[in-house]
């Protein structure tokens, strides 16, 4: 992650700043038990010193959904951003929650919800189809957290006021569900790294005999766990590989033919 988000020094110098604070903080909340209400004051004061955003302006609990108030919105210059689901720092987080806060976000036609105790948040992306589906994006705990590591900052950087101009989150997010397992593991299958393969070996190993369909085959059944060769999200790999290749070799006929 740190190789792909870009963090401006003034925000990395806040985040910083304001991360070991709060882990001063949060890390006392579950100890005390302290409830829902407390805890999203707590969270306000984050979204706030931390994230970046205007407590008066741009965090509102008084955001109504078919008759219900959420426990937090964030809105910046009237368009609503996050919905943020909260639980008191002693509960844990559970799908239980999250549906809740999935409910609210498929009726107001909102992307992004957060999840959180102020000591885990989970990051979630709806998938607005038939039914509303979503999935996690990403999450952390706030104590495990590193002011030295790049990838936790820029973790948090996803959720902070400067990255709405960008849309970092959603750029991260494109990139996430290319750079995982099932991406990897359908390319793996793909006939041009097999034929690769099968050159190596027969470069290393003088005189073996192999083809290319037998080293596929090994590679899907003995090298690949099932888990990554098998299922919904393998399916989804293999539509998302072979969208990619036909979109690459559209591409390369039309610089070939000009």
């Amino acid at each position: 992650m740190a190789s792909t988000v870009k963090i401006p020094k003034k925000t990395q110098d806040r985040i910083v700043a304001s991360l070991r604070r709060y882990q001063n903080i949060v890390g006392k909340l579950r100890a005390r038990d302290i409830s829902e209400a407390d805890t999203v004051t707590v969270i306000k004061d984050m979204l706030s010193d931390l994230f970046g955003y205007d407590k008066y302006t741009e965090l509102t609990s008084e955001q109504q959904i078919r008759g219900t108030f959420c426990d937090l919105a964030v809105k910046v210059e009237e368009k609503i951003y996050y919905l943020a689901e909260v639980k008191a720092a002693g509960i844990n987080l559970n799908d239980n929650h999250l549906r809740q806060a999935v409910n609210y976000g498929a009726h107001q036609g909102i992307e992004w919800i957060i999840l959180t105790n102020a000591i885990e948040w989970r990051i979630y992306r709806i998938k607005f189809g038939q039914p509303i589906d979503y999935e996690e994006v990403f999450s952390f705990d706030v104590c495990g957290l590193s002011a030295r590591s790049q990838d936790d900052l820029a973790q948090l950087y996803l959720l902070c006021r400067e990255s709405i101009s960008s849309d970092a989150l959603t750029e991260f997010h494109k990139q996430a569900q290319i750079l995982n397992r099932f991406v990897a593991a359908e390319i793996l299958q793909c006939d041009a790294i097999i034929a690769a393969l099968r050159r190596e070996f027969r470069r290393i190993f003088d005189g073996i005999k192999v083809s290319e369909e037998e080293l596929k085959a090994l590679v899907v059944s003995e090298v690949l766990k099932r888990e990554v060769v098998d299922g919904d999200p393998a399916k989804q790999a293999k539509a998302l590989v072979k969208k990619a290749g036909a979109a690459f070799a559209k591409r390369k006929a039309a610089a070939t033919a000009a």
